[in-house]
């Protein structure tokens, strides 16, 4: 089976769920949303002109809204959601969102980078969210981790592929890997379809603006 057909089969199973709750997400926004991430707009100004070189493909968001809601499964295996965490073990910080496979050969190439930025950046305002989303031979994803020595990386999980369904819904995603970057209070300010070099200085300085440290 391709890689193509194993994530098309998950986003099969997901659809509707997936469609109907992002669609009802977006259609409740409105003027609320945009009025909820005015900080948000203040740091995508700051971020415009650092996307560029190892991090210019990332699109920063000129009107930054809510994040799409996003289930996935915590370090501890549980269900949950990004908002949740953002909520509670992550309050607080802006997060770098990436969805990985293990059959995603330019996702396993850029996860040392994203092991690297974390173990630079990582604290109480910053974090890197790595979700898998392997449907099959959920051991294999930690194996892997284990095996390439990235330990900084705690594993959050999606083994029906919901958050790429709601990504691809809200944003026209289509490939592997994509990231997204979220404020402390959950708005989106930028995505990027495709790998980047995480672990460079252009990616660490487009981190720090979107922080909002100097």
């Amino acid at each position: 089976m391709t890689s193509g057909t194993k994530i098309g089969l998950a986003l099969g199973v997901v659809a509707a769920l997936g469609l109907a709750g992002v669609a009802a997400f977006y259609s409740g926004l409105g003027d609320a949303g945009n009025g909820s991430c005015k900080a948000a707009r203040q740091a995508a100004a700051r971020m415009a002109p650092l996307a560029r070189g190892e991090v210019a493909a990332v699109e920063i968001r000129t009107s930054p809204q809510p994040a799409p809601p996003l289930p996935l499964t915590g370090p501890d295996g549980q269900p949950t959601t990004l908002a949740a965490l953002q909520a509670g073990t992550l309050k607080g910080k802006t997060l770098l969102v990436n969805l990985w496979a293990t059959w995603c050969a330019p996702c396993l190439k850029e996860m040392p980078a994203l092991d690297a930025l974390q173990k630079a950046m990582g604290g109480p305002d910053f974090a890197v969210v790595a979700v898998n989303i392997d449907t099959r031979n959920l051991d294999k994803p930690k194996q892997w981790l284990a095996e390439n020595r990235v330990t900084a990386l705690p594993f959050y999980g999606d083994p029906q592929a919901a958050t790429f369904q709601a990504l691809r819904a809200a944003h026209k995603v289509e490939g592997m890997p994509v990231s997204i970057i979220v404020d402390r209070e959950g708005c989106e300010l930028g995505i990027i379809q495709g790998p980047a070099d995480w672990a460079s200085a252009d990616a660490k300085a487009l981190m720090a603006a979107a922080i909002g440290k100097p």
